[in-house]
């Protein structure tokens, strides 16, 4: 009996703990349930960039006392007829979780996860009194959406019919190239894109509507996760948009730079043959500005030096077995004309000469001398004078 008293304390505890044990683990069920959920909506919303993530993309800027050349660019892509910009466009839905870059923009701009600023054609400012209004943006372009809250709680919902991706043709970039003296680089940059809108025009014909401005830096987290194919022969995405720009593969006209009178290519250079004249021009400056900063070393000098010779010794070999082109010359109709004339003549002159000599051969009774053979070239420009070999009496 006072064994049994003994053993009850012990069964009573054994099974209080065993309850609470209980309790607990179906309170350990409920908030792994609750953090799957949790983890869902997260995946639905978009990726979470932190602080962290976005200060590894963010470059440094470089000191204005290490600056020796500086240049603002503005550049147009065309996104349809361009090949080189196609991976902008397309897909033009949402494809297997793939997205084009206007969708990445507006969706990153309507759910307030980077600032937009407004287009101030050549005066852009990236502050916060020209930061676009989300609600008034999309009022002005005629895209529609749905609006919870009021003020600046208030949340934006597009849906994917109302995307216009199909009306955003082109693309305005900014470039930023620096002369940095204390790498001896020169670097470039994309400071900021903006989508343009291409729509009718109240007179006919297209026009392009610019929306917004935002920052590369704040968008390069979201595009670095954004992998794309570059050509049709390849379709395994090796690049992501983040590569894309910084590598530079994209091909874009230079439609402005910035100037001390804000004027565009087309005002400067009213004619196009001009205005494309320049825009080459200023390609080439800024790529070759680079290069010929640089002193070449002794085995560079020898290098190119080797290379000079061979090139000019494949020209006099080429020249002495007759293969060389000569060079291109634009003649005029009127000249081609006088040539042709002028050849005709010599040929019927030295027709008349040929047939005078041999006559006179014949009154004069020489004797007949057996003469070399000669090449193709030499007997379709025989002349009257031959050469006579004396013969062995």
């Amino acid at each position: 009996m006072n064994a049994f008293k003994k053993i009850l304390p012990i069964a009573a505890i054994a099974a209080i703990s065993f309850t609470i044990m209980a309790q607990d683990n179906t309170g350990v069920v409920r908030r792994n349930a609750g953090s799957k959920r949790g983890q869902k909506q997260e995946e639905t919303s978009g990726p979470k960039i932190t602080d962290r993530m976005q200060g590894f993309f963010d470059s440094p800027k470089t000191h204005d006392a290490d600056v020796a050349y500086r240049r603002d660019i503005y550049r147009q892509l065309d996104v349809k007829n361009v090949p080189e910009n196609t991976p902008l466009y397309f897909p033009e839905d949402i494809v297997d979780g793939q997205q084009n870059l206007f969708r990445i923009i507006l969706s990153l701009v309507v759910d307030g996860k980077i600032p937009a600023y407004e287009y101030l054609d050549g005066r852009e400012v990236f502050t916060d009194q020209y930061k676009v209004k989300v609600g008034e943006m999309l009022d002005r372009f005629d895209i529609y959406y749905q609006t919870q809250g009021n003020g600046d709680k208030a949340t934006y919902t597009i849906e994917e019919a109302d995307v216009p991706t199909g009306q955003v043709l082109k693309y305005y970039i900014i470039e930023k190239w620096e002369f940095d003296r204390r790498s001896n680089q020169m670097k470039t940059k994309v400071q900021a894109i903006c989508p343009v809108l291409t729509r009718g025009g109240d007179f006919g014909g297209d026009a392009n509507y610019p929306m917004f401005w935002v920052k590369f830096d704040q968008l390069r987290p979201y595009l670095a996760q954004q992998y794309v194919f570059l050509s049709d022969d390849n379709n395994l995405p090796q690049y992501s948009l983040d590569d894309y720009f910084n590598l530079g593969m994209y091909k874009g006209e230079i439609y402005k730079t910035k100037n001390l009178r804000n004027l565009s290519m087309a005002q400067m250079f009213p004619d196009e043959d001009d205005m494309k004249r320049a825009q080459d021009s200023i390609d080439a400056r800024l790529r070759e500005f680079g290069k010929n900063l640089w002193v070449p070393t002794r085995e560079e000098y020898l290098a190119m030096k080797d290379a000079e010779e061979e090139a000019a010794a494949a020209r006099e070999l080429a020249a002495a077995e007759g293969d060389s082109i000569p060079e291109r010359t634009v003649v005029s109709v009127d000249e081609e004309k006088t040539e042709a004339t002028k050849t005709r003549a010599s040929k019927r002159s030295g027709r008349k000469k040929s047939s005078s000599s041999s006559s006179s051969k014949k009154k004069t009774s020489t004797p007949k001398v057996s003469q070399p053979k000669s090449s193709s070239s030499s007997a379709s420009n025989a002349s009257a004078d031959k050469s006579v070999r004396r013969r062995k009496r």
